[in-house]
């Protein structure tokens, strides 16, 4: 037993200074095969092996640089930088072909794609040798995927991998994958699992993708103007240019900071998203902003060291203002509540403001069963609709609601909303306006006519004032109509006020700064 000791301890000395010696060498041969195959130069600041269970491989700072043409187009990073690695594999595994691995675990993982045209310098070569090894699974950790943009002004595309498992990698089928990717914004956690592959090293974006994610507790407020904790779940495949995505999102508290009013909001959508770059392409979204139902279609697309421009056709076809209103304005309880119908194209541009600030929209709109919230300004358009229709005895508080009618176009930019060509019906009148409506509710600045059946004289009670006004009925009548009465409507949040506005000087001044 002290002989076989003995022989097993020498040969254990052996082997170990053999190992020593071979380590080099073994580092030599790993460091041209990878350039063979990338054609391209490869550094390696440490290589160890180690045989004590097994046939153990370690090493750090790997970094794969592009093929020479590639590099002289431009792509002078590495296109691949490993942290750490190590994997281990049964000595017999050596022998097979390809050479089988079990577990590989990776960290500090960056793969940086050049951009297409920087790429195809490198097509016409010789064909690769090709790393005849697979692996049960490979484990990377705290990695990130940068895919550089052809396109002037796009940043990179980068896909931040808090963990990622791939399996059957080596097979030359596609690979299923377990991952973890950390969004930015907004900022959160995205599940996925799927396949992907074959690779196309020439060509990515011609990859192919399959998969299914959830994206849960997703914090909006990393995106200034907005707020909200939104959940979403959903399917995907196609090619990495080209990904068919399909799902809901559910965000049960989302606000604007132009009014901090959480409401509910949920969507359905279809979207074609082009994973190289990001650019998302929308078909048409349905979704729900508390009871109210509507479609959008449109785009986001990245802007480089900006941010993202965002194009959307909107289609409300049967909502209710006062779910808009509660979410954009300030003023509670919202000015009024109605049916709505709108059509607008809506624009964010880039930058750091809050959404508030950079959202842009313009568009058309109809509201019927109008209803004023503040019951001082519903008393004062119902006693208007009753003079108009020649009814003063009519015309006191506590009259009963008149619904009314309003359509018009508008246009929303820097926090206002301004509208032209306002129609608004109510039974006996008909109201024409421009103006403007400040989303903090600080400004409300309305100017315009009212167009009566009722003539001047009519709108008051029989008596001295009745007869005096008679005089004035034909200045007022025109067109046919019993009166037309220049107006103006101002005042502050849930309060405005109504007046006469002889000699249209407000809406003259109204209609310049439109201009």
């Amino acid at each position: 037993m002290i002989v076989v000791l003995a022989v097993v301890a020498g040969l254990a000395t052996t082997a170990t200074i053999m190992l020593k010696r071979a380590q080099p060498i073994l580092k030599g041969r790993v460091v041209q095969t990878l350039q063979t195959h990338f054609n391209s130069r490869i550094e390696l600041d440490d290589f160890n092996v180690s045989v004590m269970r097994g046939l153990e491989v370690s090493g750090r700072g790997l970094r794969i640089f592009a093929p020479e043409d590639v590099v002289e187009a431009g792509a002078t990073a590495p296109i691949f930088t490993v942290g750490q690695f190590s994997f281990r594999a049964d000595v017999l595994g050596l022998f097979k072909h390809p050479t089988h691995v079990h577990t590989v675990h990776v960290s500090g993982l960056e793969i940086r794609i050049p951009p297409r045209q920087m790429r195809k310098a490198g097509v016409e070569q010789k064909p690769k040798r090709k790393i005849e090894m697979d692996a049960d699974e490979i484990i990377c950790t705290d990695s990130r995927v940068l895919i550089e943009s052809s396109k002037p002004g796009k940043d990179p595309k980068d896909f931040e991998l808090k963990q990622i498992v791939l399996r059957n990698v080596g097979r030359g089928t596609p690979l299923n994958y377990d991952a973890t990717l950390v969004n930015a914004i907004p900022k959160g956690d995205i599940q996925a699992k799927g396949t992907f592959g074959p690779w196309n090293p020439e060509s990515p974006g011609d990859s192919s993708i399959t998969g299914t994610y959830r994206f849960d507790h997703a914090d909006l407020n990393t995106i200034k103007g907005i707020g909200g904790t939104l959940s979403s779940a959903g399917q995907f495949g196609g090619q990495l240019n080209r990904i068919e995505v399909s799902g809901t999102t559910q965000t049960p508290n989302f606000s604007l900071d132009s009014a901090n009013h959480p409401m509910p909001l949920s969507t359905k959508f279809k979207a074609t998203v082009d994973g190289t770059s990001g650019d998302t392409y929308l078909q048409p979204v349905e979704a729900k902003l508390g009871r109210s139902s509507f479609t959008c279609s449109g785009s986001v697309v990245n802007v480089r060291g900006q941010g993202h421009i965002i194009d959307l056709d909107v289609d409300v076809p049967q909502g209710r203002l006062e779910d808009f209103l509660s979410l954009a304005v300030k003023t509670t309880p919202v000015v009024m509540t109605a049916q709505l119908g709108m059509k607008t194209k809506l624009h964010i541009r880039p930058g750091k403001e809050s959404v508030a600030q950079k959202i842009s929209m313009q568009g058309h709109f109809t509201m019927a069963a109008i209803h004023f919230t503040n019951p001082e300004t519903q008393d004062k358009v119902d006693e208007m609709s009753e003079r108009a229709q020649g009814h003063p005895d009519l015309a006191k508080a506590g009259a009963d609601d008149v619904r009314s009618h309003m359509t018009g176009r508008f246009v929303m930019d820097d926090g206002r909303l301004r509208v032209d060509d306002l129609n608004y019906q109510l039974p006996g009148a008909t109201v024409n306006l421009v103006g403007v409506y400040s989303l903090d509710g600080q400004q409300f600045e309305f100017a315009g006519k009212v167009t009566t059946q009722a003539k001047v004289s009519q709108m008051v009670k029989k008596g001295w004032k009745s007869a005096l006004l008679k005089l004035a009925d034909p200045f007022f009548t025109k067109d046919g109509a019993g009166a037309v009465v220049p107006v103006k409507i101002s005042g502050t949040k849930s309060a405005p006020k109504f007046g006469l506005d002889f000699g249209g000087k407000t809406e003259k001044s109204l209609e310049e700064r439109h201009r």
